[in-house]
């Protein structure tokens, strides 16, 4: 999903750890097939699993000119731990958009069963313009890269001249700033990248593992590349309507946050818990609303956040943030706390700036490269109003004015249409309480794949699905199609 904490947070992490090796490093001895152009060589790095190795892949800048100037992806692999098992490479496609990937081998082989680790070399990549693989900046200033101003949160009143003014600065400084790399950011020259990645590493088909925003970069490279695809795994999947695609995202937070809040207040409502906010859930969301309402008026400093002071957007920033997982619910809680009691507020975090400046550029870039926006004199401030009476937990920021309303350029393509066209071989899997890609858009993308897919829904909560919040049926399903190639005969729901 857009601009997410989260995604600048797993990038703070990848970039805080990973060295690539320098070119001429010793080729890993296990090389997955005769055809393969990567020399491997170490990450150098601490924190990723010792089986990890890293190496670039050469791409064009533009393909429309192939054999023009060239950038370069980072990629990473841990290969198959039984290799008279192995089937091929599983890539992953993370989310985002302007997640890191590099780092997700290490992350995957912790989580996966072993079937899967033995039947696939685990590869991830930076996507163009990310961390290692020629990186893009805007070069904002602090305040500019603060959350509660990257999306745009309208003002304690309703209104969005603030939000307007950040979108037109931000944009007009990735415009001068962003070069040619930021615009030639989109999702299908990610898919166009993911098959120069499948050629380099000799592969005649990919099996792909995509989560988040990595849905819809899947889906387009699945439809793009049809018979160049092994077994598709879509994991927390995007709305792909070809007319809005990353408008319509933003929009569904709205949603989803309505979908999700419901668990953390029943967490925050819970007898005798450590983070108890109130007697009953629905208590736990007025109080919420309160609270903010109260923060809009009277913000409470808070020397070293960015901005130095907690206001009600702030706090619903932080609320959007902590229900992408039940392990975010204590953060939320005690910032209430905190305010509601007039205690020290906790210890502020978040990326640094230079980890930021990336992961937004190429968020930006990637938004408002893929499809054309409504310009700024689009009535924004009534979808803000009337947003704000039916979803108040988001106060009208989901459908609120972005960057891409000012973007200097229309995209160079359209958005890919997802259609039913090419092998039976997609397996979507999804959280029914989603906040940032709510079962409802997830729905919308199963029926553009038509008979191409079937649908896995867990009755969870939370943000990633497969192998992340232990839901033994979801997570067997998702097993069984990647390993032995078996999927459901129609869509499941599991309890």
């Amino acid at each position: 999903m857009p601009i997410t904490n989260r995604t600048a947070a797993a990038l703070a992490a990848a970039t805080a750890v990973l060295s690539l090796a320098a070119p001429g490093a010793q080729a890993a001895p296990d090389t997955p097939t005769a055809n393969s152009a990567v020399s491997w060589g170490s990450c150098q790095s601490a924190g990723l699993d010792p089986r990890q190795r890293c190496a670039t892949v050469p791409v064009p800048l533009d393909y429309s000119r192939p054999h023009g100037e060239q950038i370069t992806l980072a990629v990473s692999r841990i290969p198959s731990e039984r290799p008279d098992l192995r089937r091929g490479v599983l890539l992953m496609i993370p989310g985002g958009p302007g997640g890191s990937g590099i780092g997700g081998p290490s992350d995957a082989v912790r989580r996966l069963p072993q079937a899967v680790r033995d039947a696939y070399d685990i590869v991830g990549f930076d996507p163009r313009g990310v961390g290692r693989s020629t990186p893009v900046s805007c070069d904002l200033t602090h305040e500019d890269l603060a959350m509660v101003n990257l999306r745009p949160w309208p003002a304690p009143d309703g209104g969005i001249t603030r939000a307007l003014d950040t979108e037109r600065r931000i944009a007009a400084a990735c415009a001068a700033d962003g070069g040619p790399v930021l615009r030639s950011i989109s999702t299908r020259n990610e898919a166009r990248d993911i098959d120069r990645i499948r050629q380099a590493l000799g592969e005649r088909k990919l099996s792909t593992w995509g989560v988040s925003y990595g849905t819809y970069a899947g889906a387009v490279y699945a439809t793009m590349f049809p018979q160049r695809t092994d077994r598709v795994v879509l994991d927390s999947n995007d709305d792909p309507d070809p007319s809005r695609v990353e408008r319509g995202w933003l929009a569904n937070f709205a949603v989803g946050a309505e979908d999700r809040f419901p668990d953390f207040a029943r967490f925050a409502s819970a007898p005798g818990g450590a983070y108890r906010i109130a007697g009953t859930p629905q208590e736990v969301r007025q109080v919420f609303l309160d609270l903010a309402d109260r923060l809009d008026r009277e913000p409470i400093p808070w020397p070293g956040a960015n901005p130095e002071q907690l206001t009600g957007n702030v706090l619903r920033e932080t609320m959007l943030e902590s229900l992408y997982s039940d392990a975010g619910f204590p953060r939320l809680a005690t910032l209430m706390l905190a305010a509601l009691h007039g205690t020290e507020l906790p210890a502020p975090g978040g990326p640094p700036d230079a980890v930021q400046q990336n992961t937004v550029a190429a968020s930006v870039g990637t938004l408002c490269n893929d499809v054309s926006w409504p310009g700024p004199t689009a009535d924004y401030q009534g979808a803000v109003t009337a947003d704000r009476a039916a979803h108040p937990l988001t106060a009208g920021m989901p459908v609120d004015v972005m960057p891409c309303a000012f973007w200097p350029a229309p995209p160079a393509e359209a958005p890919t249409r997802i259609t039913p066209d090419g092998p039976s071989n997609v397996l979507l899997v999804q959280n029914l309480r989603d906040p940032a890609t709510p079962y409802r858009g997830a729905l919308k993308l199963r029926a553009a794949f038509g008979t191409r897919a079937r649908m896995v829904a867990v009755d969870s909560g939370g943000h990633d699905a497969y192998a992340a919040n232990g839901n033994a049926c979801g997570d067997r399903l998702v097993t069984e199609f990647l390993v032995d190639g078996h999927r459901p005969g129609r869509d499941v729901l599991c309890r």
